[in-house]
């Protein structure tokens, strides 16, 4: 299997065009330029192009109507969580205020999923806590670890909670979620207060207390959006970049 296939043009072209609806380029409320013009500027055929708006149109990105322009929706109203992917997959393109709301959703879903998974499947939440710990017990570990076990941790508890909604939304944010974890994990407080956190919930969950586990990710999550924001040294995401693990700005001062 090639896990490294190339993007079809078909994908390509949808990327081009969520890129210039979320820069502007194409504003809410206008109309996207007649198909073949639009098909010449994007490098593609026509069909492709109407493959690309398809797509788009089923997640609430634009609204075709034969016979007339086709127009780019209000999609943060009428859009849904292909939208959301979308968006996710061109985080820098996003407002600025993206990775805050992204944030203040986590905060919402986390202790929920968190708590949910230690009441309906105990003994696999306190084997995959083991697993987290161990993974980072090392004072050496870096920002990928942490990234690769938070991502793992938060991943397998949406599995474990039952609700299999969880795991759809957070899979719709696995790419950005690894690089804002790399960002965050850069500042060493922010590795002491995920190892703390993990010690601490891996006991609850020992102990088979939901509530507290509940409580105890709640107050993790909201003091990780303190956290970020001094990772980011108050740049927007857009203004990050991670190489090699280092995070650089790509903004002038």
């Amino acid at each position: 299997m090639n896990w490294n296939a190339p993007l079809k043009p078909a994908e390509v072209a949808e990327s081009g065009l969520i890129i210039a609806i979320l820069d502007g380029h194409f504003p809410i409320g206008e109309s996207l330029p007649p198909e073949r013009e639009l098909a010449s500027q994007l490098g593609v055929t026509r069909p492709t192009l109407r493959e690309a708006l398809q797509r788009m149109a089923r997640d609430g990105w634009i609204e075709i109507h034969h016979g007339r322009p086709t127009r780019v929706r209000d999609f943060w109203r009428e859009g849904n969580l292909g939208v959301l992917s979308g968006i996710a997959r061109f985080p820098r393109h996003a407002p600025a205020d993206f990775i805050p709301n992204l944030l203040t959703v986590r905060l919402l879903m986390a202790p929920s999923y968190f708590r949910d998974a230690v009441k309906n499947s105990p003994r696999l939440s306190v084997q995959l806590c083991r697993q987290t710990v161990g993974s980072v017990s090392d004072n050496d570990a870096g920002p990928a670890s942490f990234a690769r076990a938070d991502w793992k941790l938060h991943h397998e508890m949406t599995v474990l909670s039952g609700n299999p909604i969880f795991a759809l939304i957070l899979n719709g944010f696995e790419q950005l979620y690894a690089q804002m974890a790399l960002v965050y994990f850069q500042l060493a407080r922010a590795r002491e207060h995920s190892r703390a956190f993990y010690l601490t919930l891996l006991e609850a969950t020992v102990n088979i207390d939901p509530f507290s586990v509940e409580e105890l990710t709640r107050r993790t999550m909201a003091d990780s959006w303190d956290l970020w924001n001094e990772a980011a040294g108050g740049r927007s995401f857009s203004e990050l970049e991670v190489v090699d693990d280092k995070v650089l700005a790509t903004a002038n001062d």
